[in-house]
């Protein structure tokens, strides 16, 4: 008999419960990125990178989102990951923090962006009939890419990825209850 995983297919809205620092809104978002495998089906060197569809559909992101009172920073990543990607993954230490103007809002925002090592890509997932996820290796991802500060956090993903000195020593396993999720 399997194990059988169940995930709310609600996304959190609103924005009541979100942080702010210094009036600006913190976000949180991770670079979802996979080992490929060779032929002999071993992992390779090369990896791929996931971006997602914005909602409306003109632009390719990495999943982001508001962070919420009630969770940690790593929590919030891999929340907006699940909802908005469907993936499931070891999230790696931070790879920086960017201020960035919103272009829908016309207010600057905090971006902090992690990278996810994917672990799991679900089926279902909240945000599904409104985003596409396409895996793409890195030199595509950064062309379709829209926002300059996720470009320059995949810059130095590939960097950390690429440097074995650079590679971190553990990644954080984020569990995502239905509770935190509904």
């Amino acid at each position: 008999m399997g194990v059988e995983k169940m995930v709310c297919l609600v996304s959190r809205t609103g924005r009541q419960f979100q942080r702010y620092n210094k009036g600006r809104r913190q976000v949180v978002g991770c670079i979802p990125y996979r080992f490929k495998l060779s032929s002999d089906g071993k992992f390779s060197d090369e990896f791929e990178i996931l971006v997602i569809s914005s909602q409306k559909g003109h632009a390719m992101m990495f999943p982001k989102g508001g962070w919420e009172l009630d969770e940690s920073v790593e929590e919030a990543a891999a929340r907006e990951s699940l909802e908005e990607a469907g993936v499931l993954g070891n999230i790696g230490h931070q790879l920086g923090k960017w201020d960035f103007l919103s272009k829908s809002r016309g207010t600057y925002y905090e971006g902090l962006m992690f990278p996810m090592l994917v672990t799991e890509q679900l089926d279902l997932w909240p945000e599904q009939h409104a985003r596409q996820r396409i895996w793409m290796n890195v030199v595509d991802a950064r062309e379709a890419c829209r926002d300059w500060w996720m470009k320059e956090a995949l810059d130095v993903l590939v960097e950390r990825l690429s440097s074995p000195l650079n590679q971190p020593k553990e990644n954080k396993t984020i569990s995502i209850s239905i509770e935190t999720m509904c």
